[in-house]
């Protein structure tokens, strides 16, 4: 019988990809955040951190700017913004 090998994800925490980033960033408004960890378990990357309303954070140094932490947010309070 056949067997498919998968590879396991890679996480950027062992690789820095903050510098390829797609054209946006995510950024955390901080005033509307419930602390639901949503961002948080949905970030492919983990790069965000937080424990109490409004203190969540993304680490721009691994963050690849997919959007899925802006996406997942049901108080909206996270926003995508263009790189400069």
């Amino acid at each position: 019988m056949f067997a498919a090998k998968v590879a396991k994800p890679g996480k950027s925490r062992a690789n820095k990809t903050g510098s390829w980033r797609t054209e946006q960033k995510p950024k955390f408004l901080q005033k509307n955040c419930i602390a639901c960890n949503m961002c948080l378990l949905f970030c492919p990357e983990g790069c965000i951190k937080g424990e109490d309303k409004n203190t969540y954070i993304c680490d721009l140094e691994y963050c690849k700017g997919c959007g899925g932490c802006a996406i997942i947010c049901p108080k909206k309070d996270i926003v995508m913004e263009k790189e400069k």
